[in-house]
């Protein structure tokens, strides 16, 4: 059967396109019409991750579940993962608003499960519902910001959009952890609704646009049971390999294979499918295909980083948790830096994907620095070095996804901002892993005992470095210290490939 994905008519008509200018006033009237409305909807999607992670010890402790307690983070992963694309989809066809809506509307329902359940099994099942929400809520405020405005005036305010994320990424662990200590864990549940509310009713401001739907659309209900037969095994062979321990190799192996296999299937059924669930014609054009390489090489070596570096800064740099914590700031910091410098710069001279090309140079260089400098730079020269690198790869981030909407149009802005999800999804668990692989594999070669107490320390956080015998944290600081300058050369390699991938999208300008 021929391939659809191409075909113009399956997109029926058009949303009304905007003019590719705007006045000063008309901008900022534009702009603050729409973001304050979806502000909360993207701080509700980026604080989720964040707030839990601090109250997974009391979960486990409370609900007798030590040994699964890693489904409350994966469960979500998958679940948002899946989603996403499916709120891209519906939302092109349908609207985009009234998708933010029904997301908002899951999340909350999964928030209230999760915070009532009387056990382990309940929480997972609102963990589920959580990410069945959570999916679409990046995904549709980016492609409603994207409506609001012309592609090139986006960048002006990707600091505001860059603000949220930090906001989240920064207080979500504090929220956390007073919230756990002071009310019980339950709470970072039970917060997350009144924000839901907000974003709820925030969201019945946002501009209602119609979306490109036609007549005889089908939704392509094989496409989403089959992605989700590749996204489940898959995401969960990298949560195995992250686990660092050859018992864990055949479990990952095998859910590789079926992941591939589903991959296969997928592929055949959206070439055949009439209203595909994965655009294939879309998402192999060269600027979107490329854009998301860069942006998910970029994720994976910051997430990747930043899964780790809290056991190398207090095992190999002595560093308290608290200092640890303000070590790993200019991560955060300089992302948004990044992406606010790389946004007034596409404004005002429409400069696109050389922009992200030369900041992951520049990302892929810090981390060399670190590699190489880190033992003999004091903790500011470290921290300098990481604002740095940060820096260079926050640049790429709005980069991709307006590079993304453009490539699209506007009657596809939902899938588009859909893939660069998937794209940091994937790009994330695959640096997260590769890079643990790397370092349990160096550390391997050099001492098994050490690389048994690193994946000891990753299963269980850098909180169980107080237990060890001194002779053990010693061992682990002299193996780790060696360990650590390979990961910041695996992170720099996938800088460097994300911006080998930069320089070669085809759309230069916006």
């Amino acid at each position: 059967m021929t391939p659809r994905d191409n075909a113009p008519e399956a997109l029926g008509p058009e949303p009304t396109a905007m003019p590719a200018r705007m006045t000063a006033a008309e901008l900022r009237a534009a702009f603050f019409r729409t973001f304050p409305a979806v502000a909360p909807a993207i701080i509700l999607g980026a604080i989720d991750q964040t707030i839990t992670a601090t109250a997974l010890p009391a979960i486990a402790g409370a609900l007798d579940a030590v040994e699964s307690i890693s489904w409350v983070v994966v469960g979500y992963l998958i679940a948002a993962t899946i989603a996403a694309p499916v709120y891209g989809r519906l939302g092109d066809v349908f609207g985009r608003r009234r998708l933010l809506l029904a997301a908002l509307g899951i999340h909350a329902l999964g928030a209230v499960t999760a915070a009532t359940a009387a056990g382990f099994g309940w929480l997972i099942l609102g963990r589920l519902l959580q990410g069945a929400g959570g999916g679409g809520l990046t995904t549709l405020t980016m492609a409603l910001i994207g409506e609001a405005l012309p592609p090139r005036e986006r960048g002006r305010f990707q600091a505001w959009i860059a603000g949220c994320f930090v906001i989240a990424s920064s207080l979500g662990p504090v929220a956390g952890g007073w919230l756990t200590e002071g009310f019980g864990w339950r709470a970072v549940f039970f917060v997350q609704l009144p924000v839901a509310a907000l974003a709820f009713l925030l969201g019945l401001r946002v501009p209602s646009r119609p979306g490109s739907r036609h007549a005889g659309f089908r939704f392509d209900f094989g496409g989403v049971v089959l992605f989700a037969g590749f996204v489940a095994p898959a995401l969960l062979a990298l949560s195995q390999a992250q686990r660092l321990s050859f018992s864990a190799l055949p479990a990952a192996l095998g859910l590789a294979v079926v992941a591939v296999i589903a991959l296969a299937l997928l592929l055949r059924q959206e070439r055949r499918a009439r209203d595909p669930l994965l655009p294939l014609g879309l998402l192999a054009e060269p600027t979107i295909l490329r854009s998301n390489l860069f942006t998910g090489c970029a994720h994976g070596a910051v997430v990747g980083l930043v899964s780790f570096l809290p056991i190398y800064l207090q095992s190999v740099r002595g560093a308290s948790p608290g200092e640890a914590g303000m070590l790993l700031l200019p991560l955060s910091l300089g992302s948004g830096i990044g992406g606010l410098a790389a946004g007034r710069l596409m404004t005002a001279k429409g400069i696109a994907a050389p922009l992200a090309g030369s900041g992951l140079a520049l990302g892929a260089a810090g981390l060399v620095g670190v590699a190489l400098l880190g033992p003999l730079v004091s903790d500011a020269g470290l921290a300098l070095l990481f604002g740095l690198a940060s820096m260079g790869m926050g640049c790429s981030y709005p980069v991709s996804q307006i590079t993304v909407q453009v490539a699209a149009g506007p009657a596809r802005l939902g899938a588009a901002a859909a893939s660069v999800q998937f794209a940091r999804t994937l790009g994330a668990a695959t640096g997260t892993a590769f890079l643990g692989a790397l370092l349990f594999g160096t550390l391997a070669a050099g001492d098994p005992m050490v690389a048994e107490l690193f994946a000891r320390l990753v299963r269980g956080g850098a909180r169980l470095l107080p237990d060890l015998a001194a002779a053990e944290r010693e061992a682990l600081r002299a193996g780790l210290s060696e360990a650590f300058r390979f990961a910041f050369l695996g992170a720099a390699l996938l800088a460097g490939m994300g911006c080998f991938f930069a320089w070669r999208v085809p759309v230069r300008r916006v």
